[in-house]
């Protein structure tokens, strides 16, 4: 088994190889910066690491690992441009670079790209790996689509909001360990358990995204804490408040937690002291836990060694352990 640092290193190197040195460069140049940008490469990581679950050649697996990447940033391409966000990775985002039309064009080109590396699969998993492809393309779409209308709606619930993470991130990461170990020759059964394995892990990661974002530290996180607080974003942390808060208390919170209070830090300080007083973080660690649980659950359930499944706990650790 390779460590994670050996699957990030080989991955590199072929990213490297696949540089979009074409013409015409208004397009191409977009898709090599972001790309360029300092990221974890968790989802190709974890589609190579699935694979060698099984297999201890990656060349097979490479090109399926590109697509997953070049997908996921076509995803974030685009959702910096409905967000209006102006910095991705601490770097300016596409659009803020370039211009909206261009990150639109680019994004698109990106995800056709992930399609044709994508069915580089050995043409006995192809059929299989499309299915799996596609309904996830399909749900980060609609996934991104209620986190739209959540950011208006009166009425999201807690349930609600897993809805929408596991559409919007988790099918993702629980996608790319499925079609890694169906390339791999895993059985269905093996498969399927990969997938649940990832998509709860996804979860569990997009839960412990609220939460460092409001109780991290900003030295570690590398931004502003209470950034969701600030742009009034429907998290876990506000939506739990909102359940467990009196209903006599209810309306001055949702007032206060939309509200353009000049002084930011101010804001910040009054909802996490609602947050103090729900003990709302106590809920959302428990949440993370239960999902971590559950994936590691499905992944005991696979059937391989537990020598051969070293790095691919070594990820989870990484992932859901973090304070970045």
């Amino acid at each position: 088994m390779l460590s994670l640092e050996d699957l990030r290193g080989q991955f590199e190197n072929y990213l490297q190889s696949k540089s979009f040195d074409k013409n015409p460069q208004g397009l191409y140049e977009p898709l090599n910066y972001i790309l360029s940008l300092n990221a974890k490469r968790m989802r190709p990581a974890l589609l190579l690491a699935s694979y060698n679950l099984f297999r201890d050649d990656l060349d097979v697996a490479m090109p399926l690992a590109f697509a997953t990447e070049l997908f996921h940033n076509f995803t974030l391409m685009h959702d910096d441009i409905m967000d209006e966000a102006s910095l991705r990775r601490g770097e300016t985002t596409v659009h803020k670079k370039y211009d909206v039309n261009t990150a639109i064009l680019s994004g698109d080109v990106m995800m056709i790209y992930a399609y044709q590396y994508m069915a580089m699969s050995p043409p006995d998993k192809l059929a299989k790996v499309l299915d799996v492809f596609h309904d996830t393309a399909i749900k980060v779409c609609e996934g991104q689509q209620w986190d739209v209308e959540y950011e208006t709606a009166n009425d999201v619930s807690v349930s609600d909001y897993v809805k929408m993470i596991t559409y919007k991130t988790a099918v993702l990461v629980g996608a790319t360990m499925k079609i890694g170990g169906i390339i791999a020759g895993a059985s269905d059964e093996d498969a399927d358990h990969l997938y649940k394995f990832g998509e709860n892990l996804g979860i569990a990661f997009q839960v412990q995204d609220d939460i460092l974002d409001t109780f991290g530290e900003t030295a570690k996180v590398g931004k502003v804490i209470g950034g969701d607080i600030l742009q009034s974003k429907k998290t876990y942390l506000y939506l739990k408040a909102i359940e467990l808060i009196e209903d006599r208390d209810r309306a001055d919170f949702v007032k206060l937690y939309h509200s353009d209070i000049q002084q930011e830090f101010d804001k910040v300080k009054k909802v996490k002291k609602v947050f103090d007083e729900m003990y709302v973080l106590h809920y959302a660690q428990q949440l993370k836990e239960n999902y971590e649980q559950l994936a590691q659950s499905h992944f005991d359930a696979v059937s391989v060694s537990d020598e051969r499944k070293s790095t691919i706990n070594e990820i989870v650790g990484t992932l859901i352990k973090r304070e970045s």
